[in-house]
């Protein structure tokens, strides 16, 4: 399907194939997408605020400048997804895997990772104390940008591990390959 720009606010599609669409610009806002399928889709620039991606399959999916502050998606299906410049705030992903993926420079503050899976994923994200990551496990590559409502500071390494690590996940911080 190619639609840009496509309105489909307040609809539902739950359990529907959008396999391959190119959807950028796309307003989803607060739509059912529950068990959706998004394979290699282009949702960049989408607004998806609050839209239920439960159970969605984003694999291999661009959602590059998206919107998807308060959005569900929780056990969505995230291999090699692109989430750069994402506005994830207050977002839940619980349990959701979230494998060879990139997000970079995406808002996490206030966001639900518990039980999330992650693994070699380039993790330039902003946190905040209202972040949840209890169960969170697997690889990233850092640093992340945490927020204390006035300052920011930068979290790599060993030192991101051990603020994972006091707040019931654990996470392995990989280092760059030397070239």
């Amino acid at each position: 399907m190619s639609a840009p720009g496509i309105d489909l606010r307040g609809g539902d599609f739950r359990g529907a194939d959008f396999s391959e669409s190119y959807l950028v610009g796309a307003t989803m806002s607060h739509v059912g997408l529950a068990g959706t399928e998004f394979y290699r889709s282009d949702l960049e620039g989408a607004d998806l605020e609050g839209a239920d991606l439960t159970d969605a399959g984003l694999v291999k999916v661009n959602l590059d400048d998206a919107r998807l502050r308060s959005a569900r998606l929780d056990r969505a299906d995230l291999v090699g997804a692109s989430l750069y410049g994402v506005d994830a705030t207050g977002a839940s992903f619980r349990d959701a895997q979230i494998l060879g993926a990139s997000l970079l420079g995406t808002d996490l503050r206030g966001a639900d990772l518990s039980g999330a899976v992650l693994q070699k994923n380039s993790f330039k994200v902003h946190v905040d104390e209202a972040t949840s990551v209890r169960g969170l496990s697997g690889t990233v590559f850092g640093p992340v940008t945490l927020w204390d409502g006035t300052e920011s500071s930068e979290l790599g390494g060993e030192a991101l591990e051990r603020w994972i690590a006091e707040r019931g996940g654990q996470v392995t911080v990989l280092q760059p390959r030397a070239r």
